[in-house]
């Protein structure tokens, strides 16, 4: 039973790697189609490859890595020639979703995210810390290799960074949330979700493409979507508002024209960033006191059943005391 079961399991693991690696450079050819650049340096706004390997560690484990890994080898050889540089670059973006998943796993985390600290420990772990890794290499071995200028180290490491993170915030929640849907969904709410969704349709084009910058807008919004659906619909919001600011810092148009390059940088990262954070943590504290409300309902209603048996004159139900005497005088009737 062991030797099939871990036949089975070799037998999955290529066609899962293989899934990893195509879905990794999917989401890399994807992001590329919208960047920026700064000091010279081209980079994306938000990498979705960092999310789709964090989202595949949590789900699937340590066996996702050579999946990530050969996912960042087909990115970077889309890019340039394989050079004794690109493993460098090729260890810091496998290493670092590989230590975010290390160090979420060792806080306790869980893939539901329905506690606040699970919210927590995705932004500053997953995103802030974990991305660290990637963006020093990677942008290190620019510096070392001549490609970057000393002195243009920290912008542009600040952007890759950034831009990491946010592939970790944006899109990690999405995809655990989809691998534990229930399909089909249910239809309960269908008209508040069509209600919310047009709303979307609305607020988020006018917010990123108003040539008055009116990006607060978008705020309001995830409040709703968190306080009715949670962290689906915060995170769906979430997701579409930031491709949509992306698109219209990439294009110069709306609350981002007439600004310098590092000045859309800032202005698009600030946003991102605070929507995912407001949408993660927002939706996590609804979610675990809307639990915590649940827990305390069904307590209440095992108690009202308990004093109910009480009052009339019966034993309470699951009484072990009172199974025990039951059998006792079963036996002296006996």
């Amino acid at each position: 039973m062991v030797r099939t079961q871990d036949l089975r399991r070799l037998v999955a693991f290529g066609p899962q790697t293989l899934a990893i690696a195509v879905c990794y450079y999917a989401a890399g050819r994807l992001g590329l189609l919208r960047q920026l650049v700064v000091e010279d340096a081209v980079f994306t706004p938000i990498w979705p490859p960092t999310g789709i390997a964090v989202a595949c560690l949590l789900i699937f484990g340590l066996r996702s890595w050579p999946g990530i890994a050969l996912g960042v080898l087909l990115v970077i050889m889309s890019l340039t020639s394989l050079r004794p540089a690109v493993l460098g670059t090729l260890v810091g973006n496998t290493a670092a979703p590989v230590c975010s998943y290390l160090m979420l796993r060792k806080v306790g985390f869980r893939n539901d995210l329905a506690r606040l600290r699970d919210g927590l420990a995705l932004v500053f772990l997953g995103a802030l810390v974990g991305m660290l890794i990637s963006a020093t290499v990677g942008v290190g071995i620019n510096v070392l290799t001549d490609k970057l200028a000393a002195h243009d180290f920290w912008p542009v490491w600040l952007a890759w960074w950034v831009g990491d993170a946010m592939g970790v915030l944006i899109v990690t929640p999405v995809l655990l949330l989809l691998h534990r849907a229930r399909w089909p969904p249910s239809l309960t709410r269908w008209r508040e979700a069509l209600g919310l969704a047009l709303l979307a349709c609305i607020l988020i084009p006018l917010a990123t493409r108003s040539s008055i910058s009116m990006l607060f807008l978008v705020y309001p919004l995830l409040i709703l979507a968190a306080l009715r659906f949670q962290l689906v619909g915060s995170t769906l919001c979430a997701l579409v508002s930031s491709v949509m600011a992306t698109v219209a810092a990439t294009d110069a148009i709306g609350p981002f024209e007439g600004l310098t390059r590092i000045e859309v940088m800032m202005k698009l990262q600030a946003f991102n960033g605070a929507m995912a954070l407001t949408a993660l943590l927002l939706s996590a504290v609804i979610t675990e006191q809307l639990n915590t409300r649940r827990s305390v309902e069904l307590a209440c209603q095992e108690l009202v059943e308990v004093l109910e048996h009480l009052t009339a004159g019966e034993n309470p139900p699951g009484d072990p005391a009172a199974d025990d005497n039951g059998r006792q005088q079963q036996h002296r009737t006996d």
